[in-house]
């Protein structure tokens, strides 16, 4: 079955989450392990689990999952995806859901949650480094709205590092100036449509 056959094979909900993903999430192998959220360093302050999104998509609830934060407490640290036995690309699918939720205007109804400031922290790595500085993102999340829970994470950023997903230090895109001109414009064009 080619991508495009895939992302249009399925109707609902979960085809419009796989037609919004970029390639195919594999995300209906979804077995309900619990691996994802068993991995997940911000999973504690989801009110779902990635698992539960899942089985949340598959049965069209559509409103419940585009208003959850989970989403929005992902640090793309891609652990979840290193751990899930069914490969399934989770968090190209939580980027998704993301857009997904801005293009909805979901995400300014999340009643008294911190995750909105947590993205806005991801984008401001990403527009001065060109990519997410996991250990920073993660550290500044935890000192901010969590410093008693930061040394819980720590076996899991040592597993991290030992596997080369961590970083100690942010690094700069090659081009980083271009990435920045085409943000800017962004921006620009967002402006004038609103």
């Amino acid at each position: 079955m080619t991508e495009a056959t895939h992302q249009t094979h399925h109707a609902g909900f979960l085809g419009e989450v796989l037609a919004e993903t970029v390639g195919n999430p594999l995300l209906e192998r979804c077995i309900q392990c619990g691996s994802c959220g068993g991995s997940c360093p911000s999973a504690a302050d989801m009110d779902h689990t990635p698992r539960q999104l899942f089985a949340l998509i598959a049965a069209d609830a559509k409103d419940v999952v585009l208003s959850s934060n989970a989403p929005w407490f992902c640090v793309s640290c891609y652990y979840c995806m290193a751990r899930c036995p069914q490969e399934i690309h989770i968090t190209d699918v939580m980027y998704s859901l993301k857009r997904m939720a801005v293009k909805d205007g979901r995400y300014q109804r999340l009643h008294g949650s911190d995750a909105p400031g947590f993205s806005e922290t991801f984008i401001e790595y990403v527009e001065k480094y060109g990519r997410s500085f996991e250990l920073g993102l993660a550290s500044r999340y935890h000192l901010r709205h969590h410093p008693l829970g930061l040394g819980k994470q720590m076996p899991m950023a040592l597993e991290m590092l030992k596997r080369g997903r961590l970083d100690l230090t942010p690094t700069r895109i090659r081009g980083i100036k271009n990435l920045q001109a085409i943000l800017k414009r962004a921006r620009q064009i967002q402006e004038v449509k609103a």
